[in-house]
């Protein structure tokens, strides 16, 4: 870590303590995760952790959401949660053609921090506690009118923003319908800059390339040019996650 970064890290600890909470179980990597999110102002990503710190014992005491919370959620079957990319990073897909609006809000919320919470804990970068990213597909394929959900979709952004910085490596946008061009645009003004810049709408053979080269045919399933199998989130085995 450089100089600045140090300065930085112990600046926004000490930030941290003035506002009554602790940093003293939680390493440098996932500090600087804040600190990059606040434009590297210690005292923003202290506010910033404290937040993530009291929502987290809230909104997760258990320390996981579990299956049985969710499972109206996890019975569509429109969650996958594949093996590492080639540059190491776990896979979520999720194919909106299964997805309705959620009629428990509640549950849908839990939900997304149920999937993020495996798919981080799915990545095998142990030597970089805290520091962990995933790469997303957001598959529009067949998706019709009754799948529109952007109230799910902003919730989304919104947690991975606010309680999830720097976790998002890639988001790759496939299969893009006309109609839902519009609907992009409005959850795209309920995203930061940095989010957007992670964001890559494929819409042509040369950003299919580059997005088949990023992640690799080992993790990419067959119906996307690569050569694994779907793999559903609530098919995945994390004995840290089990009831």
């Amino acid at each position: 870590m450089e100089k600045t970064q140090e300065i930085a890290v112990t600046q926004m600890r000490k930030s941290s303590e003035k506002f009554g909470s602790s940093t003293e179980s939680y390493g440098d990597t996932t500090l600087m995760r804040f600190l990059i999110a606040r434009s590297m102002d210690p005292e923003k990503a202290a506010k910033m952790f404290v937040q993530w710190q009291k929502w987290r014992a809230a909104f997760v005491p258990n320390g996981f959401i579990a299956d049985s919370e969710v499972q109206d959620e996890l019975q569509t079957r429109k969650i996958y949660l594949q093996s590492l990319t080639k540059e190491g990073y776990p896979l979520l897909i999720v194919k909106a053609s299964k997805h309705l609006p959620a009629k428990d809000h509640l549950q849908f919320k839990k939900f997304v921090v149920h999937l993020l919470d495996k798919t981080i804990a799915s990545s095998l970068k142990g030597k970089e506690k805290g520091n962990e990213k995933l790469i997303a597909i957001l598959d529009l394929q067949q998706i019709a009118y009754r799948n529109i959900d952007a109230r799910g979709l902003i919730i989304g952004f919104q947690f991975l923003q606010a309680y999830y910085p720097e976790r998002l490596a890639k988001l790759f946008i496939l299969h893009m319908p006309w109609f839902f061009v519009s609907v992009w645009r409005m959850v795209s003004r309920f995203l930061e800059k940095a989010t957007l810049e992670k964001i890559v709408i494929v819409s042509n053979e040369e950003e299919r390339k580059d997005f088949m080269k990023e992640i690799g045919e080992e993790s990419l399933p067959e119906e996307y040019g690569g050569q694994a199998k779907l793999v559903a989130l609530q098919d995945v085995i994390l004995p840290q996650l089990e009831v």
